[in-house]
């Protein structure tokens, strides 16, 4: 799509969300060839499968459909009566091409200044804080969340030490001097995972794309999926691997196992290795590709196991990694004094997976957006590289990602918890080669994750 279009739709978002009569353009679609029936039925299943979620999942998707999907939207528009809309769509876009100015750029808006109450913007300016000076004690904090968790009602527990920190003690192994009373004092804040096994583990190593895809072989993908099969076995989880899916059945595994009883269950973890991409997304960013060539949004895979589509989870950890490029660029790192001695030399047999796309400025429905999404509570997503660079995969000894956290989590996952080892994997990943790699992660977990080791 033009950049121009999908501007347009993000201006017209809004508007569209709230009056767009999706029932009826199902066959429009269908018929103009806008999107696929599987393709449509991803869109019927989005968010709480409300109007207002399917218009807005369309709206977002229809971005990612060529060069002719707006007009071909407008003409489904015209189809099922809704001549307003398509009328409305039409002027915004006229509107633009007359008067580019009359549009405002999103990287052109106005910063919103925090600051002391009743201190007028004119008075606004930059001040080099003295260190030695103490801190202004006037400013208003701004509080987000929901009133019940203002900090005058935080629970006093959770401004202090959760968890015992292991120290060295110059074996090279981490243990932990805390005495078993102290751990018990905190457990409310480490999540429990007595249960043996502790949890299903479903692993989707996607190798041979179609022809069609454009999308090459992923050499050294099996390896990947070798040591975390091992891995996971070792840390008492149930696992399971599906290899070669496509789009649809991606969806369908990973649907089949939100279906499942985890009532007796403790965690659950979810490995994607594949092609990946940018996506237009509200919450968790990038999109997998089935081998198909079609792609899945990380946002859609991490909603399926939500309260909703998978009550037996709720309240227990819920864990994504994702082997998957963000995009297209790659990152050449900068100078720094010191260069690690892990550094090596770009290895000809390294390759990303990466897909290009070019995302745009944020939608402008932020409110609209976010308002209507499932609390994301007890998951976290960790991505093997930062939204928008590609990731590395090495042809014969696999990702840089997963072979580092294989080894993070042999050496550490039994005196650490979760966050600890991934700020490890990060750290070392971005160590390597010629070209630089730094993973992440989105963390709505409400506690510290131990694994089961014994």
């Amino acid at each position: 799509m033009e950049e121009a279009d999908r501007q347009l739709l993000r201006r017209c978002r809004v508007r569209l969300v709230r009056e767009l009569q999706v029932a009826e353009l199902w066959d429009a679609l269908l018929s103009r060839e806008l999107f696929t029936r599987d393709m449509i039925e991803d869109i019927q299943r989005a968010g709480s499968g409300s109007r207002r979620d399917q218009a807005r999942q369309l709206v977002i998707d229809l971005e990612t459909r060529g060069r002719q999907a707006l007009p071909r939207f407008i003409s489904c528009l015209e189809d099922t009566g809704q001549g307003s809309l398509a009328s409305f769509l039409q002027s915004s876009g006229q509107a633009a091409k007359q008067d580019p100015e009359a549009v405002t750029p999103l990287d052109h808006l106005v910063p919103v200044v925090l600051g002391p109450m009743g201190l007028k913007s004119k008075e606004q300016k930059v001040v080099k804080l003295d260190p030695s000076q103490p801190a202004l004690g006037n400013l208003t904090p701004v509080v987000l969340g929901p009133e019940e968790l203002w900090p005058t009602r935080l629970r006093p527990e959770v401004l202090t030490p959760e968890t015992p920190r292991p120290v060295d003690i110059g074996s090279g192994r981490a243990h932990d001097v805390c005495t078993p009373g102290k751990i018990e004092r905190h457990a409310d804040m480490a999540y429990t995972l007595d249960s043996d096994p502790c949890g299903h583990c479903l692993i989707i190593n996607n190798v041979n794309f179609c022809p069609s895809s454009g999308l090459s072989t992923r050499i050294g993908s099996h390896v990947d999926c070798e040591k975390l099969q091992h891995r996971f076995c070792w840390l008492r989880f149930m696992v399971e691997v599906k290899n070669d899916l496509t789009a649809k059945k991606m969806v369908t595994a990973l649907m089949e196992m939100a279906h499942r009883d985890h009532r007796a269950l403790d965690c659950f973890v979810v490995v994607i290795l594949s092609h990946g991409c940018q996506a237009s997304h509200l919450q968790f960013p990038g999109a997998v590709y089935g081998t198909d060539g079609c792609s899945v949004s990380i946002e859609r895979i991490v909603n399926i196991f939500n309260g909703t589509g998978c009550p037996s989870l709720g309240g227990k950890p819920k864990l994504f990694f994702i082997q998957a490029c963000g995009g297209e660029q790659k990152d050449h790192g900068f100078e720094v004094a010191f260069t690690s001695s892990q550094d090596k030399a770009f290895d000809s047999d390294s390759e990303p997976d990466a897909v290009p796309y070019q995302e745009g400025p944020r939608t402008l429905d932020q409110l609209d957006a976010v308002s209507s999404l499932p609390t994301p509570s007890d998951i976290l997503v960790s991505y093997s590289t930062f939204p928008g660079f590609v990731s590395w995969r090495d042809k014969k000894s696999g990702s840089w990602y997963i072979e580092t956290l294989d080894g993070v989590l042999e050496q550490w996952a039994r005196s650490e918890d979760l966050q600890s080892l991934l700020l490890r994997v990060a750290n070392a990943v971005s160590e390597k080669g010629v070209y630089k790699q730094i993973p992440g992660c989105f963390n709505f977990l409400r506690k510290k994750l131990f694994f089961k080791t014994s």
